[in-house]
C-alpha cells in the first residue's frame, strides 16, 4: 500500500494533493475549488501548550468576571456570561439559552481541555491516550465555538447602550476578546497539523 503520510485531501471537494512545506504567511489552495489545504502555523508544541494554558486562564476571567456594568441614576448592574445564559433561559426561548451556553461556554472549555490533554503528551513526543477520539472531537467542536460572535454582540450592546446609560466594559469583555483571538490561533485553524507531529 502506498504511503499516505504526504497526502492531503481537500475537505470541500475531496481532491487529493501531495503536501508541501510552507513558509511564513503561505497557504496552499485547492486548484479545483480554491479551498485552503494547508496553512503555515509556525507554532511549536511548547508555544501551543503555553497559549492553551493562557486561554484557559482567560476563559476563567471571561466567565466569572462581569462582561459589562451598567449604571443609571445611582443604580448599578453587571452581568457575566453565565448571567446572560441564565437570563435567556428564563424567557420564552429557553432553547436559545442552551445553544448560547454550548457556543460561548461549553465548547471553548472542551476545546481547551482536549488541547491541553493532547499537547501535554505531545511535549514528551508521545500520543495521548484516546488521541484519535480527541482529534475528532477537536474538529467537531470547532464550528460550535462561537466566542467571536458573542464578543461582537457584547460590543454592539456596549455601543448601543452607551448613548442611554453609563456602560463600562468589564474585565470579562477584555478577557473574552483576547480569548477569542487565542482560540482562533490555536484551535480555530488547522489542528490537523498535530496528526503530522505525532
Amino acid at each position: 500500500m502506498a504511503n499516505c503520510d504526504r497526502l492531503v485531501i481537500c475537505e470541500h471537494c475531496d481532491c487529493v494533493y501531495e503536501k508541501i512545506t510552507l513558509v511564513k504567511h503561505q497557504t496552499s489552495v485547492c486548484s479545483r475549488c480554491d479551498g485552503i489545504l494547508q496553512r503555515f502555523n509556525g507554532l511549536s508544541v511548547e508555544q501551543r501548550l503555553a497559549l492553551t494554558f493562557t486561554a484557559a486562564v482567560l476563559w476563567i476571567f471571561a466567565n466569572f468576571y462581569p462582561v459589562m456594568s451598567i449604571s443609571l441614576q445611582g443604580l448599578k448592574s453587571s452581568a457575566t456570561l453565565w448571567d446572560s445564559v441564565l437570563a435567556l433561559s428564563l424567557g420564552p426561548i429557553t432553547f436559545i439559552a442552551l445553544v448560547a451556553a454550548i457556543a460561548i461556554i461549553i465548547a471553548p472549555i472542551f476545546q481547551l481541555l482536549l488541547l491541553m490533554w493532547v499537547l501535554s503528551f505531545a511535549l514528551a513526543n508521545r500520543r495521548s491516550p484516546a488521541f484519535k477520539l480527541c482529534m475528532r472531537w477537536l474538529e467537531t467542536l470547532r464550528p460550535w465555538s462561537m466566542l467571536e460572535v458573542c464578543l461582537l454582540g457584547a460590543m454592539v450592546a456596549v455601543f448601543k447602550l452607551a448613548g442611554m446609560l453609563d456602560v463600562l466594559p468589564g474585565i470579562g469583555l477584555f478577557a473574552l476578546a483576547i480569548l477569542s483571538l487565542l482560540l482562533i490561533r490555536i484551535a480555530g485553524r488547522d489542528v490537523r497539523e498535530l496528526w503530522d507531529i505525532l
